[in-house]
């Protein structure tokens, strides 16, 4: 059937929006509340590598739930899981707008994670589902708008409400987003799969959260012990065995909750390591700015969310529009063209060292925004293509997860890399800048093997039987 002149009907675009504004709302407060640390540290009375689980924890949850997606739209309607989410991110967002203590805003946001964990790829389902294939590069680049502009507009965001009226109101402005979501949804979602009503891998389950938890517990200690502590390596043997444990039983099951044997089809597989790699580096650049403009140039919270404010809106343009050069000319230009111009920010960010001005770093962060915008949608989609259609709820849920386990990874280690310079021989601006500069090279690092494979999968593609 011919569907080059099918359009997109408004019930759908409007179920898209209703997800969206959910995930929305997930990514820009967990960037929000990344420049807003330095407020709860002085608060709480907490630590860097403390005050950072307000963004790793929450990545964790997210990162736990996101690979129950597949499962979950096989066993459930697509509208009851969406009102599940919205509820439950609502009483996270109730929670920590009025939390005493630490422990009590560390539990809202975890309880948020449950929300956008299930809101997420959700999203990315209703689009592979509902949308006509001409038209699936652009939306799905409006969907990762979501993922890659909200961490632009979250410090901006939240440097606003923070340096007026308080850093609780970042939460509490997200409210009216969340019941305007809510109704769309409502009256939105149509559910167009059947329900299969699959086991549930109670087993793979426990495997994979051990595996995560572990794994990223470990990372977020990495400069506050020795490597050989039971709250580092032993967090690292721990992941290392669940997911160890988890991969042995996803293959040895007819139903597992995420499909690995599709790693095994390189191509595919290509694309999962790339699009690992540029969330990894954005969340971790998104960590490290606002931090440097504030500790290191000792400016405002407001101040150094307007200064990355610019690189918001222009990711804001160049993510449909690389999905729109993708449905007509292919992904080679879209996907290198961006991975090289994300390099190219990094290497002069590298270069500068440790003394950034904030002009400097709001027009290198504008470019590297262009590159995002033209590779992280397009990743997505592309690598998707790799695998048969009905197959793509699975690729959808090692996506989503690469996803968020990754922003875990880069918030992690940069957090760590800046911890560890922070110490008694230096000042905490000096400290700052020079652990920043540390995860800056660990960010460029990341972002050349994500350039190797990317020329690899799309000009040498692996030959598939």
């Amino acid at each position: 059937m011919d569907t080059s002149n099918q359009q997109i009907s408004t019930r759908v675009f409007l179920a898209i929006i209703a997800a969206g504004i959910m995930s929305f709302c997930g990514v820009v407060v967990e960037t929000a509340m990344n420049i807003t640390f330095p407020t709860l540290m002085k608060q709480f009375g907490v630590s860097t590598n403390t005050v950072q689980w307000m963004t790793t924890g929450y990545l964790l949850i997210v990162a736990i739930v996101v690979p129950l997606s597949a499962t979950l739209k096989q066993n459930f309607k697509t509208k009851s899981l969406f009102l599940c989410a919205n509820l439950m991110f609502i009483l996270g967002v109730v929670i920590d707008s009025i939390a005493p203590t630490f422990p009590l805003l560390l539990l809202g946001r975890m309880i948020q994670g449950l929300g956008t964990g299930i809101a997420l790829p959700l999203m990315f389902n209703i689009i592979l589902e509902q949308v006509p294939i001409h038209k699936i590069g652009t939306m799905m680049g409006i969907g990762t708008l979501i993922t890659s502009v909200a961490p632009a507009i979250g410090p901006t965001f939240g440097g606003s409400v923070v340096s007026s009226i308080g850093w609780r109101y970042i939460f509490i402005c997200l409210l009216p987003l969340l019941v305007v979501s809510l109704i769309l949804g409502i009256f939105n979602i149509q559910q167009k799969s059947k329900i299969e009503h699959n086991k549930f891998d109670l087993l793979g389950f426990i495997f994979i959260t051990i595996g995560l938890a572990g794994l990223i517990f470990g990372m977020s200690n990495l400069g506050s012990a020795s490597f050989a502590s039971p709250s580092i390596g032993g967090a690292f043997i721990l992941g290392a065995v669940g997911l160890i444990l988890f991969v042995w039983r996803s293959l040895k099951i007819d139903n597992p909750i995420i499909n690995l044997a599709l790693l095994k089809n390189l191509n595919f597989s290509g694309h999962v390591i790339a699009f690992f790699v540029i969330q990894m580096v954005l969340l971790g650049l998104s960590f490290l700015l606002p931090n440097f403009i504030q500790l290191v140039n000792h400016d405002s919270a407001i101040l150094a969310g307007l200064v990355v404010l610019p690189a918001a809106l222009i990711g804001a343009v160049f993510a449909p529009l690389g999905g729109r050069i993708l449905d007509q000319l292919g992904p080679k230009i879209p996907l290198t063209l961006g991975s090289a111009i994300v390099f190219l920010s990094l290497i002069i960010f590298c270069l500068l060292g440790n003394t950034m001005s904030n002009l400097l770093i709001g027009s290198l962060f504008f470019l590297f925004m262009i590159g995002i915008g033209l590779n992280l949608g397009n990743l997505m989609t592309n690598g998707l293509k790799q695998v048969s259609s009905h197959l793509r709820t699975q690729g959808n849920a090692i996506l989503s997860t690469t996803q968020q386990f990754a922003g875990a990874v880069g918030t992690s280690l940069c957090a760590a890399l800046v911890g560890a310079k922070q110490t008694s021989n230096v000042t905490l601006a000096h400290g700052t800048a020079l652990g920043t500069h540390s995860g800056m090279i660990f960010l460029l690092v990341g972002i050349i093997i994500e350039l190797i494979v990317i020329v690899k999968v799309v000009d040498f593609p692996f030959k598939t039987k």
